[in-house]
């Protein structure tokens, strides 16, 4: 299920808030959420309550830390990245409009847990919310906050269950309710529905794939008919994305079946993609050939080059005038990208 692989990096924002300072509650249940002691039920399966300064400072304390120093450079991982976009939607009335876009949002800063300290990511998220408008910006704060609290709250959760390799479609169902409760727990159920529902909609599919698969009163056909309805529920992006994978998966065979019979794959792919798709793809195929033949006798070259023991300036100038001989424009940027990791 979607919630559980995220385990480790709950568990790598859990260890930021320990070496920020923070003290991590030992139990299912998360530090106080904003509105005081009662303001939120503990979630199903969560531990007894304990006492706040047992708790310590729960991570959503870290919004609004003007004490934080954001390096100047982003994070090696997230060089050359963009934000996502989309995040920043708002009403009629100013107010923040919660879109599967802002978790996006948290989470690409939060990546890179680990490479910075966690109140120093929480600090770039807050960069990038200043750029909405009060009230969006207090309101996207709040979830920030709201969010933090709830990962810090799911690892505890996904601690308590420990190591379940093998779970029955059951098990699997009473899991991600406990964690759809978690999530409305500590946020509304708006933004909850916003960042989570294709989530949860690919638990419930997975849960049915199981039931279905595990059903010995099932015939193959009648397996199969309950799968493709069972998928018919997902949502039609997640739908698109399934078969786009089962027509790559479909054509990686097919290239593999008529590597040695060029005229078949063609007929193969018309019959699939339709005659225009067909070409677009011999053609991107064309191109990949001859990049890899032209990379392969670079190579061959380079390493000969390489051979002769030239070194500093000599070499450098080398080897750029052996690219010049094979590659130009994009090729060339492509080219000395991949030496560059060799």
């Amino acid at each position: 299920m979607r919630g559980f692989p995220g385990f480790a990096t709950v568990a790598l924002l859990a260890m930021a808030v320990v070496f920020a300072g923070t003290v991590i509650f030992h139990g299912g249940n998360p530090a106080t959420p904003p509105g005081g002691e009662d303001a939120r039920e503990v979630p199903v399966g969560g531990a007894p309550e304990q006492d706040q300064t047992e708790r310590g400072k729960a991570p959503s304390r870290l919004v609004g830390d003007a004490g934080v120093v954001v390096p100047e450079e982003l994070p090696a991982s997230l060089a050359g990245t963009s934000l996502p976009d989309g995040w920043a939607r708002t009403d009629s009335g100013g107010s923040l409009v919660a879109t599967p876009q802002l978790r996006q949002l948290f989470e690409y800063y939060l990546a890179a847990l680990g490479e910075e300290t966690l109140a120093q990511l929480v600090a770039r998220i807050e960069q990038a919310l200043g750029r909405l408008a009060e009230p969006a910006r207090s309101e996207a704060l709040a979830i920030l906050g709201d969010y933090l609290d709830y990962k810090l709250a799911l690892g505890d959760l996904e601690a308590s269950h420990g190591n379940s390799a093998t779970l029955d479609a059951d098990e699997m169902q009473r899991k991600m309710a406990e964690i759809r409760a978690l999530r409305r727990n500590w946020m509304d159920a708006q933004t909850a529905d916003a960042f989570f529902a294709t989530d949860e909609a690919l638990d419930r599919f997975q849960i049915e794939q199981l039931r279905i698969r595990t059903a010995s009163s099932l015939s193959g056909e009648e397996r199969k008919q309950a799968l493709a309805r069972a998928e018919q529920a997902l949502p039609a992006p997640v739908r698109q994305a399934r078969q786009d994978t089962r027509k790559f998966v479909d054509y990686q065979r097919a290239r593999a079946e008529f590597a040695d019979d060029p005229e078949s794959l063609h007929a193969w792919r018309e019959e699939r993609f339709g005659d225009e798709a067909a070409r677009q793809l011999e053609q991107v195929e064309a191109g990949q050939r001859a990049w890899d033949n032209k990379w392969q006798a670079y190579s061959n070259e380079l390493s000969a080059l390489e051979e002769l023991g030239l070194a500093g300036p000599e070499r450098e100038a080398a080897i750029d005038s052996l690219r010049d001989d094979y590659f130009e424009g994009t090729e060339k940027l492509r080219a000395e990208a991949l030496d560059s990791i060799r």
